[in-house]
């Protein structure tokens, strides 16, 4: 037996004022349509923005319906958006940002794994890395370098 060691760096902003401006102005885009999620039920707001290589930005919120599981993360509902409108463009950064009814979330809110998994099948796709910044509704903004830093082991198209 071998012992194989995997580990993630990650950078740590601790506003958003200490983004790059093209990232500032991203998370800014998430944080608006984070206002605009239907989570009646979790009171969970999530908000993503997805800068495309051609400039544009897409975004999506979290949908919730009284069918669990029949609503959809924030992510799915961003990506899902951008392939259909741009089948063909890179995606080159999220920013993903969450908020609570109930109290205010400090901690950086990451991905669910579906929506790991799901980001993972466009990076692979695209064949190029997406840079990833997630944050709650304050505090901390986390910045990693691609979607397999926070997906390690990931499944893929290669095993099929």
């Amino acid at each position: 037996m071998k012992k194989i060691h995997l580990s993630t760096t990650i950078a740590v902003f601790e506003t958003v004022d200490e983004l790059p401006t093209e990232v500032q102005a991203l998370m800014n885009e998430a944080i608006n349509t984070r206002k605009n999620a239907y989570a009646p039920y979790s009171q969970f707001h999530v908000g993503a923005a997805f800068l495309l290589e051609n400039s544009e930005i897409i975004t999506g919120n979290n949908q919730e319906n009284a069918a669990y599981p029949s609503g959809m993360c924030a992510e799915r509902v961003a990506v899902w958006k951008a392939s259909s409108q741009y089948p063909k463009v890179k995606i080159l950064k999220i920013a993903i940002t969450a908020s609570s009814i109930n109290n205010i979330v400090k901690e950086p809110v990451a991905p669910c794994g579906a929506c790991r998994q799901t980001l993972l099948e466009y990076e692979v796709n695209q064949n190029s890395n997406i840079e990833i910044y997630f944050m709650g509704e304050t505090g901390n903004i986390i910045k990693t370098n691609s979607i397999k830093d926070i997906l390690p082991l990931a499944f893929d198209k290669s095993f099929l």
